[in-house]
């Protein structure tokens, strides 16, 4: 049961690092101003995630 707890959050934080890397890739491709604050806003919780602090 444990190592299917480990794959599991292993799969979670692989899911979480996918989505914040496209995330940041598209915040680096757009020029509207208004966009780049909502993809701010969008990754900081998927960075606090990724990095343990919440």
């Amino acid at each position: 049961m444990a190592v299917l707890q480990t794959l599991v959050t292993l799969l979670y934080y692989a899911l979480v690092a996918f989505v914040s890397v496209m995330l940041v890739w598209n915040l680096t491709r757009t020029r509207d101003w208004k966009q780049e604050v909502l993809y701010v806003i969008v990754l900081i919780p998927f960075l606090l995630r990724l990095f343990r602090l919440k």
